[in-house]
């Protein structure tokens, strides 16, 4: 295996190639926004990172087709909460809280690590697969104390990308962690939705976070859909796209009851058929958001996380908010792309 580091002074705004093996390669640039990004590349696509901010998944593109959300952000940009920036395909969210804010909540949107400045940076290089690994070390004067260490993977000829986050708490004492990988992938017209995770599982969510303005016809449909969730069912199939604006959210609790590893997939009509996995002992909780208008389409089929997205004080009373003892570590896994 070789070690390759990267340093923020690497990057420039010309494309440079630094990595080339018989089927992998590695490019860097700087967008003129000053954003940096690394593309890692095989035969069948790429994925696009921002491995000094958050470790976001900019891109990710397989058989010429990008699976990102449709939004209306050109390039990356410099933010403080991950919505200034919101046109990547993935980004980690949490970690010491996790989702929208409630009124009783003080955290930012999704957390400080969806957009967190990162100084460390290396690829790890072997002979089927490129990983490229940030690493941050957090600290809070009067607060918490942790060293989390993102990464993603391109083997080669996959049309999947491997994502981990790696999370140890420093702290003297007990650390809280809301963590969800939040994967935005894009609408597929007329998709259909589907899982070894029963549809009963999943429930519509009832509050209204501060960023949704309800609209006449979209309260109606939300009371259509707590109908069809009395029968067991639930949102699998997007063919009523003028219904989801603004966003359609459902939630499921402890799915670990229902299987130990979930997969779930997401066809569209045009036959890309998009897939997730990851073991449910490590992520209890799933969310799925559908939204659809001009300036934004997007079908997370899966969310997957250690609670609901409904901030830190929400999760607090619910019993799913989890802790991590002194010097304890925690490791996520999630498989994500495109069924080839």
């Amino acid at each position: 295996m070789a070690i390759v580091k990267l340093y923020k002074r690497d990057f420039e705004e010309s494309i440079k190639e630094i990595v080339t093996t018989k089927d992998l390669s590695v490019e860097i640039k700087k967008y003129a926004s000053g954003i940096e990004s690394l593309k890692i590349k095989n035969a069948k696509g790429y994925v696009e990172v921002l491995p000094f901010m958050g470790q976001i998944i900019w891109d990710l593109s397989f058989n010429n087709k990008s699976l990102r959300l449709h939004n209306i952000f050109d390039m990356p940009r410099k933010a403080k909460t991950i919505i200034d920036t919101y046109g990547c395909f993935a980004f980690h969210s949490g970690l010491l809280a996790n989702g929208c804010p409630a009124p009783d909540d003080t955290h930012q949107m999704h957390g400080e690590f969806s957009v967190m400045d990162i100084n460390e940076v290396y690829l790890e290089v072997l002979e089927d697969s490129i990983k490229v690994v940030s690493k941050c070390n957090y600290c809070q004067g009067f607060g918490f104390h942790y060293v989390a260490i993102p990464s993603v993977t391109l083997k080669r000829n996959s049309t999947y990308i491997d994502i981990d986050m790696d999370v140890t708490n420093l702290t003297a004492s007990d650390m809280p962690l809301q963590y969800m990988c939040h994967m935005n992938y894009a609408y597929l017209d007329n998709a259909k939705i589907s899982s070894n995770i029963p549809d009963c599982a999943f429930k519509l969510r009832e509050s209204i976070p501060s960023h949704v303005h309800p609209t006449e016809k979209w309260l109606a449909y939300n009371e259509e859909l707590k109908e069809i969730q009395k029968e067991g069912k639930t949102l699998s199939e997007l063919n009523e796209p003028s219904m989801y604006d603004p966003e359609i959210v459902f939630m499921a609790d402890g799915v670990n009851k229902y299987a130990e590893d979930a997969h779930f997939e997401m066809a569209g009509e045009d036959g890309t058929v998009c897939f997730t996995e990851y073991k449910t002992s490590d992520f209890p909780c799933a969310t799925r958001w559908i939204m659809h208008n001009p300036d934004l389409k997007v079908a997370a089929f899966v969310l997957p996380a250690t609670c609901r997205p409904e901030g830190f004080n929400a999760a607090k009373r619910a019993g799913t908010l989890i802790y991590l003892k002194s010097g304890e570590n925690k490791h996520f896994h999630v498989k994500t792309g495109l069924k080839d």
